[in-house]
């Protein structure tokens, strides 16, 4: 990480791409274990670190000001059980896992990544494009 605030936005969008990439290899483990039984679909969920991270820094006045004294430690996502899902089954054998959800969400999940490696490129052109490079 780097430790200019002119990085803030950047260091953001590091640790939403992170998470973005482990939620896919989340949602691929689940698809590759859709046949097996008893088990429980996983999920990544950074929206809420995020948001509470945000409203921790309630002090600040605008949104530069929170990025900038964001804990960007608090920021480390993991893949868990997914709560919601935890307690139903479509199968006899326990398994949870519905394929049509995870491909969609999947498909979902490679849109963001996608946009979020873009954002950063484009706050990299925007330094170069500053420094006169």
């Amino acid at each position: 990480m780097f430790q200019s605030s002119a990085f803030d936005y950047i260091n953001v969008l590091d640790k939403a791409a992170d998470a973005s990439w482990l939620r896919e290899s989340t949602l691929a483990n689940n698809i590759a274990n859709a046949t097996t039984p008893d088990f429980k679909r996983y999920d990544v969920d950074f929206q809420s670190l995020l948001e509470r991270e945000l409203m921790d820094t309630k002090f600040n006045r605008n949104l530069d000001e929170k990025i900038h004294n964001m804990n960007l430690d608090r920021l480390t996502a993991t893949s868990q059980i997914d709560m919601a899902a935890e307690s139903y089954s479509y199968r006899l054998d326990g398994n949870n896992v519905d394929m049509h959800t995870e491909n969609v969400e999947l498909a979902s999940e490679q849109i963001r990544y996608k946009g979020i490696t873009d954002s950063i490129t484009q706050e990299f052109s925007r330094m170069r494009t500053a420094m006169g490079k």
